[in-house]
């Protein structure tokens, strides 16, 4: 065995499970599957070209030595981005633990109250703090949980204002640049008119809908929210507040004021900048708004038995329900950064909050009146922690560089400096000394803070928050660590057993890959420090772009999508602007087959075009000759085809590029959806089968976890003649040279996680990518020969195999009454967390074990289903009191005095030998979810508030 080989830990099954796995698929070679299953047409003819595999020692000291490229400056540039502190609790026992890191989207509630109960937190801290009605859990970064708002508060209009076809919003000059970049690139599409302008001087005109107000301002200073949205209601004009979270611990809650939508982001609170991100956004509205929140609600609702239980709430909201009638097509959240920032607040609670928040205010007005007395002017006339300073702004960063400080530098003659958690006394005195080397004069080195009153009293936050026992019980390392285990062990997460969603490709997030995120070289930068300071970010993110681009067969790559849905976006609108550039401003029709995952229609229609609906065919595949007559009828106006590949249905389907030159002929272009990229790198790639642009869930097919529901992140690859659209950034120069406006905050989106793919391709390289693909092809297939005869699977292709994922078809159950959700939920009493349910079809369940998993584990799961199938058999509909339909089983069942159910406790919940050795207990049984939208409940209450047992 080769130690050295990475590609020997990643992938599951060895040489002799693999020969043995091919016996029972009936194949002599992985070769001779892989020749049954792919299209000999769309096969790469040469290897992709990347650099040699590195063993898991050389890539540590390769990504350490990049690391050390980095110029770890004391950054005081604000602009949405702090330095924080990480408590080790939370790194050691959150960020660091694959119990928390490897868990899935919780839509399995019953196995996911852990983390559902760390996400309620994270609400009622938003709420407590921004003095709103709901909040969500979560969204990507402030810039776009800005235009979220935006686009709420548009759908939300009066009747009498859409009919009037009212659609001017008002953007505060204060508001940081990045989102002013990304309220454009989201307006356009859909047809509202920004305006920019002084919030002291708007005229609040019928012709606006709503406003969004920056508090405090990008400069720092805190403008008067109360009056401006007092005036706006009085006018029906909606208005969206950006927030910073750490100053609503001294600000009075907007919500108090009379806000509408309140955003920011939890950076601040204990996680690291890592050059952008990733960071949880925070959205928070009044309830009259809840069918239009994007993102997830957590709600609080009950089990079967009465008892609370949580799960995620007002699930009509998602897209695969409303699809092009969708607000928003937000589907990754950045639970696992929620999560951590949620335990922050429960580590310090309200007094640990209020002493952080008051220690920098304190911070920010000494270090003022210091440079007073060097007579540098101070602009700000109330100020939470930047001050906005007259000086000259080229002296002053020369000096600044040579002490190896970053400020910000809005213009040549004003430098704005912005007081973090944790600035020191001796960094207060190294900002001072770098004046006092401007000036020329000396000044009393400082040596204690003066809490000097910077804030007006009609703003200073009155209301209490943080209330919750929860925020009050755990502020010893001891206590915490208990609660977050505690949170853990009632989750079911991938270091517990498979989890064969898919669609969603959840594979190993191997350790080494992980150990970088922790490093401080890595998660100390700002993403808007001078370039040449983040050289070892920018070798990296470079190589992936390369990496990446060679991978898809494309020729070029942007990395800042930070979800797979924003890369749809952003690549629908790089063809846009690619149909502007040549004058075809008309071509807005986008033919989405019927099969699509729901956020497709809705990144079209937030990318402005008119969506028209392909049929697929009996056997799962695109009607070609459907497509050909909608390209040819739609021809002078189309604009693009969205198309996953393989299928939706997990097949390769071998008119591909047929279908793609339908398209083209008829001037369109090729969106790929990179969701099932797992089943082509190194076989084939999207530049080969025709496409022009794909996104990639690097949270999928390159190893990024998904904890819990987020980070993703979404990059777009593209063909050359897209290449220039790419999007830019306000502050840091990216894109092409014809680059479309911001797609998120930073320039190159959550490059902290970027290190997991790049380290993920650097080990695996060429040979260990294309392996990796072959076997989770061999898995899938393996598992469809396991249940043959058990199980229908829905669609194959010509040679009747699977690609990388089968659905299976559960809806002839309903004849013994029972649902897929049945066996979803029967499964979690066997330890497995179920496939993905009722998509792309109704009734039946999606299987996608990756490559990660070895056949051991694949023979549990397939020994589970098969037991679950001879369940079904004896069932009835007539009796309902049974096996599948009180699934899962509880702990308190089994223990409990009564056993009301005609069958065994042993069967209940040891159904198999093997479950004994690894039991998983659901700690609460079926959660009821309509009795949770009707009694929506989304923060800590106390239980006797609002559930009658």
């Amino acid at each position: 065995m080769d130690t050295t080989s990475f590609a020997l830990r990643h992938i599951g099954p060895g040489p002799q499970e693999q020969k043995a796995m091919l016996n029972t698929i009936g194949v002599t070679s992985i070769e001779q599957l892989i020749s049954e299953t792919v299209p000999s047409e769309i096969r790469l003819k040469k290897d992709l070209v990347l650099d040699k595999a590195m063993s898991e020692q050389e890539y540590l000291q390769h990504i350490y030595e990049l690391s050390q490229l980095n110029k770890i400056f004391k950054s005081y540039i604000g602009l949405g981005y702090h330095p924080a502190n990480l408590p080790a609790v939370i790194q050691r026992n959150i960020l660091e633990n694959p119990g928390w890191y490897t868990a899935y989207t919780p839509y399995q509630a019953e196995i996911a109250q852990g983390r559902l109960e760390a996400l309620l937190n994270f609400q009622t801290m938003v709420i407590d703090l921004t003095g709103m009605e709901i909040a969500n859990a979560s969204l990507l970064d402030e810039s776009t949980a800005a235009a979220e708002a935006m686009s709420l508060l548009f759908a939300v209009r009066e009747r009498d204002q859409k009919k009037a076809g009212i659609n001017k919003f008002f953007v505060s000059n204060l508001i940081l640049p990045q989102t002013l970049s990304l309220l454009e690139t989201r307006a356009t599409p859909i047809g509202i008119e920004l305006v920019v302008g002084d919030e002291t001087k708007f005229n609040f005109s019928e012709e606006f809908f709503g406003a969004i107000l920056q508090y405090p301002g990008k400069h720092g200073e805190i403008t008067d929210i109360e009056s401006f949205i007092i005036k706006a209601n009085a006018n029906r004009i909606k208005v969206a507040v950006a927030a910073d979270i750490l100053s609503l611990i001294k600000l009075e809650a907007p919500g108090k004021f009379g806000a509408d939508v309140v955003v920011g982001t939890t950076q601040r609170f204990g996680i690291p900048m890592g050059y952008g991100g990733p960071h949880a956004a925070y959205f928070a509205t009044k309830e009259a708004y809840k069918r239009d929140v994007p993102g997830r609600i957590i709600g609080v609702t009950r089990d079967v038995s009465g008892n609370r239980a949580l799960r995620m709430a007002l699930q009509t909201r998602e897209q695969h329900i409303k699809r092009d009638k969708a607000t928003s097509n937000i589907c990754t959240a950045q639970v696992l950064l929620a999560v951590m920032a949620g335990m922050y607040a429960v580590y310090h609670g309200p007094e640990g909050l209020k002493f952080i928040a008051n220690r920098v205010n304190a911070s920010t007005t000494t270090l003022a009146e210091h440079l007073k007395a060097l007579g540098i002017e101070q602009g700000n006339t109330s100020y939470f922690d930047t001050i906005q300073l007259k000086a000259n702004a080229n002296k002053v960063k020369s000096i600044a560089e040579k002490h190896e400080v970053n400020f910000y530098y809005p213009n040549d003659e004003t430098v704005t400096i912005s007081i973090n958690e944790t600035t020191s006394l001796a960094d207060l005195n190294t900002i001072l000394a770098i004046f006092e080397e401007l000036t020329g004069k000396s000044a009393d080195k400082i040596t204690a803070l003066n809490a000097a009153d910077t804030i007006p009293d009609k703003l200073k936050r009155q209301s209490s928050f943080l209330t919750a026992d929860v925020f009050n019980s755990y502020h010893s390392e001891t206590e915490l660590m208990r609660y977050i285990k505690r949170l853990e062990r009632k989750d079911l997460a991938l270091n517990h057993s498979m989890i064969s969603l898919g669609s969603c490709t959840m594979k190993l997030n191997a350790a080494s890959e992980m150990l970088p995120l922790s490093w401080s070289s890595w998660g100390n930068m700002h993403p808007f420090v001078p370039i040449e300071q983040a050289k070892g970010y920018t070798t990296l993110l470079t190589s992936l772009e390369e990496q990446l681009t060679e991978i898809t067969g494309f020729a070029g790559t942007s990395l800042q999508p930070n979800s797979g849905a924003q890369g749809e976006f952003a690549g629908l609108m790089v063809i846009r602007a690619y149909h502007h550039s040549r004058g075809d401003q008309h071509r807005n029709i986008c033919l989405i087959p019927s099969s699509a995952h729901g956020t497709n229609p809705a990144s079209a229609v937030m990318a402005g075009m008119k969506v028209v609906v392909t049929k697929a065919s009996e056997d799962g595949n695109i009607d070609v000759e459907d497509l050909r007559s909608k390209a040819e009828l739609h021809k002078d106006n189309l604009a693009a085809l969205m198309i996953t590949y393989p299928s939706t249905h997990g097949v390769y389907e071998s008119a591909i590029k047929e279908i793609t030159q339908i398209i083209h002929d008829n001037g369109g272009q090729v969106y790929m959806d990179g969701a099932n990229m797992n089943a082509q790198v190194g076989l084939t790639h999207p530049g080969n089968i025709g496409a022009d642009v794909c996104h990639l869930n690097l949270h999928k097919t390159f190893a990024i976890p998904h904890g819990g529901g987020g980070p993703g992140v979404g990059p777009i690859c593209v063909a050359k003649q897209l290449v220039p659209f790419l999007p830019g950034n306000p502050i840091i120069k990216t894109g092409g040279n014809e680059a479309i406006t911001a797609i998120s905050a930073a320039p190159f989106g959550s490059s902290l996680a970027c290190i997991i793919s790049y380290g993920y391709i650097k080990m695996l390289g060429a040979k260990g990518l294309k392996e990796a693909t072959e076997v989770a092809i061999l898995n899938a297939n393996y598992i469809k020969e396991r249940l043959e005869g058990y199980y229908e699977t829905l669609y194959t292709g010509e040679h009747g195999r699977a690609a990388h994922e089968m659905i299976i078809d559960c809806r002839a159950f309903k004849a013994n009454g029972i649902e897929v959700v049945d066996i979803a939920k029967r499964l979690m009493d066997y330890g497995f967390h179920a496939p993905t349910v009722s998509f792309p079809v109704a009734g039946t369940m999606m299987i996608e074990p990756t490559e990660s998993e070895n056949k051991s584990e694949m023979d549990r799961f397939c020994d589970a289903m098969i037991a679950i199938r001879e369940e079904v058999n004896t069932v009835t509909k007539e009796e309902p009191n049974n096996v599948l339909k009180n699934a899962p089983h509880t702990l308190d069942m089994l223990t409990a005095d009564e056993w009301l159910f005609p069958y065994s406790r042993e069967k209940a919940s040891f159904p198999l030998d093997f479950v004994r050795d690894n039991k998983f207990w659901p700690t609460v049984r079926r959660v009821d979810e309509a009795y949770g939208d009707r009694n929506l409940i989304c923060s800590c209450a106390p239980i006797e508030d609002y559930i009658e047992i």
